[in-house]
């Protein structure tokens, strides 16, 4: 008998038919004698539209103001009726299942509220119900502050709840059921060619969840890498007694061929923000960046160049587009002591990366990448890199172009190319 976490997101329980569906794929882990925690969250759309009531309402919106407590009340009602309605449903096909608050495992949080972090994860209550016989049905994207209120975790957060209660368990494996069969080498809708991917490795899936994926969010990827539980991507609309295999998420050592370059990501998400004549003096940068940390925004890709005036400089550097408004309202509250001239902003841009550990032992991957978009026409603002991740900012009307052609150069869109066993 194993533990197992199972974990659907908004699509796979989007009414009563797909909870009744998502009953039988937990069914038949139940019933080969596995014990089950299942992590949902809301509705499709239902975040959403609490989201809107909590704007209707006044309450700030997570990507202006985060802090109100009262709105994480309201968002996290929409996974707290899904796992009542799923454990009715188990109830009723005669299984011993109950829902669970995030308050009553505990899952623990900091006071970050609107995307907490999780801290710590009482788990003795809940595996002991789960080896008990009984199925556990949590409600996904929410925990316990120290302030003792409800707190949520960002958006995609009930990926999180699931690879954390994964990890405090010590569960076999965590499996996220989604809309899709898999982790793919690019996203099926930009081109045909685009692959399911059998195996990845924890790194990969970090710099692709990081970089706009939205197949996991990247907090649950690095919960999983760090406690090394194994992650499965599968599809909840495959028929429960024929499940298709899906995408191992697992350690690089249990991969065996690696290819250079895995999966071309484009991140539609993002924008500039440009500080123009900055003072070209030590602390000036520091408290550019020191001014965004404290408002929350995570930014990306900084560059610095020289201004055309002498003694000072230009910092670019990226954020995501949702956050964009705010940061340019930071620094221009900070232009009297940072000191710098005028601020320029630009939606109209994207981010395409190409990510694989292959990269670590193979040369040539960025000439590649900047020789085939050259060919195309397509110029490059930007450049950042990891050891495994190569990523470019350029205009966004050629961000779907840019992908194409990327996902050819690279092999992948030869059958069987991207596949690993």
């Amino acid at each position: 008998m194993a533990r197992i976490v199972m974990k659907f997101g908004g699509t796979s329980v989007a009414n009563m038919d797909r909870i009744r569906a998502v009953s039988a794929i937990v069914k038949r882990e139940v019933d080969a004698g596995h014990s089950v925690a299942v992590v949902v969250s809301a509705m499709a759309g239902e975040t959403n539209r609490l989201v809107g009531l909590c704007r209707e309402a006044g309450e700030p919106a997570p990507s202006l103001d985060a802090r109100d407590v009262e709105y994480d009340a309201v968002v996290a009602s929409g996974e707290q009726v899904t796992s009542g309605l799923l454990a009715i449903v188990m109830q009723n096909l005669g299984y011993r299942a109950r829902s669970w608050h995030g308050w009553q495992i505990a899952l623990r949080t900091d006071n970050a509220h609107g995307k907490a972090r999780i801290e710590a994860v009482d788990e003795e209550a809940l595996g002991s119900a789960i080896d008990g016989g009984e199925v556990a049905v949590v409600a996904g994207f929410q925990g316990i502050a120290p302030d003792g209120r409800i707190a949520t975790l960002g958006r995609g957060g009930s990926d999180t709840s699931a690879v954390a209660l994964a990890a405090a368990i010590g569960a076999d494996r965590c499996d996220i059921y989604t809309d899709v069969d898999g982790v793919y080498t690019t996203d099926p809708r930009l081109t045909k060619h685009a692959r399911r991917i059998d195996k990845i490795s924890f790194e990969e899936m970090l710099e692709m969840a990081s970089l706009g994926a939205k197949v996991l969010q990247t907090r649950s990827v690095e919960l999983a890498m760090a406690y090394k539980v194994p992650v499965r991507v599968l599809s909840s609309f495959d028929p429960p007694d024929a499940p298709g295999p899906g995408t191992l998420i697992c350690d690089e050592d249990d991969i065996v061929e690696k290819n250079i370059v895995t999966t071309v990501t484009p991140d539609f998400d993002e924008a500039t923000v440009t500080i123009l004549a900055v003072p070209d003096e030590p602390g000036r940068a520091a408290g550019i960046f020191d001014a965004l940390a404290a408002a929350n925004i995570n930014i990306d890709m900084i560059v610095q160049s020289s201004s055309r005036e002498a003694g000072f400089a230009n910092i670019s550097f990226t954020t995501k587009e949702i956050d964009l408004e705010r940061a340019v309202d930071v620094l221009a509250e900070q232009q009297p002591t940072i000191g710098f001239k005028a601020l320029q902003s630009d939606r109209n841009v994207a981010k395409v990366s190409v990510i694989g550990v292959g990269m670590k032992s193979h040369a040539g991957v960025a000439a590649t990448m900047f020789r085939t978009l050259a060919e195309k026409g397509i110029n490059i603002q930007n450049i950042s890199t990891s050891e495994i991740k190569i990523s470019v900012l350029i205009n966004a009307d050629a961000a779907e172009y840019a992908v194409r052609v990327l996902h050819e150069a690279y092999g992948l869109d030869e059958p069987g190319n991207p596949a690993r066993t």
